[in-house]
């Protein structure tokens, strides 16, 4: 799950770079290194569109790197600092990303663009042998075997920040080793919020506004991920991450919806015991959690009051609601290139969604169209996983503008 050492130096600064540092777990990230100066150093922040806000954050932070997407962002982000970039250097691109993950002086890496974009950078802090916390899904998700391998072979240390993941990691054994049966583990309880629409009529679901879809009631986060949620899709590729990381199989993994987002998952074991891990929805834990291990810092997070919860609420999701989750344990069954053209046909649906381009309800069928068209794609090498994305992506266009002439 885990390889590497967890022994970290409380004692030295660690030097961070914050990949996706301008969305909702980079700021979160940053409110979190900001409460421990003493503790962390931020090397490099990386932002795609919001360029404001990261010189706001470079202002703040003081990094050694900036990342942006081109040319034209770099030239976005030295106006906003008014020719002010003192030692920071601003670089572009993908290279960019690559760059300061495995920079020699970094220690610790957040991976936290959404997106299969944040694969590539994401797996070369894996190669550098960083200690990587990981909130981007799609590393996994695509690139499950070549990504653990990576993680084993260079020595890295891999910890999850989504809070699903995070709180399994805290139920498991602290030797845990990617072998349920060694453990007594026998079963992944994720839980999941259920979203926006987890009491709304399947049949209404047709006339969903992208504004309804956003609108979680527990999280704040992205307008993709929000949407994700909304669909479950979210939770169907945590099923697939949390596959990769503990080494379960998809039988031993159980989504269960839980409203109130403060249990936030449980394992079950041989002997009846089900260890939970429970606290207020805010990433801030996990992110403390991961940035600390073994140790533990503030986070910020207020005290979880039993008091005020008063009772907790489980039920189990509905397929034809949450027709998403469904296809995503179909993938990671399936196996193969399955869960890489479930991830790109994913993300092309949520975007036309949110432009208006499709209706809500025609994301899982646009989804499943594309997996039942690219049954046989394969997943040996990074190539490979990336001609498999691409060719998802353009199929899923395709059919989008099949059904836009239609």
């Amino acid at each position: 799950m885990t390889p590497g050492s967890f022994q970290q130096d409380m004692s030295e600064i660690q030097n961070i770079t914050v990949l996706g540092s301008t969305g909702s777990i980079g700021e979160s990230t940053l409110d979190v290194v900001a409460r421990h100066p003493d503790l962390y150093r931020v090397f490099a922040l990386t932002g795609r569109t919001r360029i404001e806000r990261l010189a706001e954050q470079c202002r703040v932070f003081s990094p050694r790197y900036a990342v942006v997407a081109d040319a034209e962002a770099a030239s976005q982000l030295r106006s906003c600092l008014n020719g002010k970039c003192g030692e920071l250097e601003i670089l572009v691109g993908e290279q960019g990303l690559i760059d300061v993950s495995e920079a020699g002086d970094v220690d610790t890496v957040m991976a936290a663009i959404v997106g299969a974009a944040g694969m590539r950078p994401t797996l070369a802090a894996a190669r550098a042998g960083k200690r990587v916390l990981l909130a981007n899904k799609e590393a996994l998700v695509m690139s499950g075997a070549l990504f653990m391998s990576a993680v084993r072979d260079h020595g890295a240390t891999l910890l999850p920040i989504d809070s699903e993941h995070n709180a399994v990691f805290q139920a498991l054994p602290p030797s845990y080793d990617r072998n349920p049966g060694a453990h007594g583990v026998t079963r992944i309880l994720l839980t999941a919020s259920g979203g926006p629409f987890r009491d709304r009529a399947p049949e209404t679901l047709h006339a969903v506004t992208p504004e309804e879809a956003c609108a979680h009631p527990n999280w704040s986060m992205g307008r993709k991920i929000s949407v994700d949620s909304a669909t479950m899709m979210n939770k169907g590729l945590e099923v697939i991450e949390a596959h990769w990381l503990f080494g379960v199989s998809a039988d031993q993994i159980e989504v269960v919806v839980h409203k109130q987002s403060v249990i936030h998952s449980m394992v079950a074991y041989t002997d009846g015991s089900v260890l939970a891990q429970l606290g207020n929805p805010d990433m801030r834990t996990p992110i403390a959690h991961a940035l600390a291990y073994p140790a533990r810092i503030e986070s910020g997070v207020a005290p979880l009051d039993m008091f005020k919860i008063a009772h907790l609420d489980f039920e189990a999701p509905d397929f034809r609601r949450f027709p998403c989750l469904k296809l995503a344990f179909d993938a990671l069954r399936a196996g193969r290139g399955l869960p890489a053209v479930l991830n790109a046909a994913n993300e092309v649906a949520v975007d036309a969604f949110l432009t208006g381009r499709i209706p809500y309800l025609t994301i899982p069928t646009l989804i499943e169209s594309v997996m039942n068209k690219m049954h046989d794609a394969t997943d040996t090498t990074l190539e490979q996983i990336e001609q498999v994305d691409a060719e998802a992506r353009v199929l899923s266009q395709a059919l989008i503008r099949e059904r836009e002439a239609a």
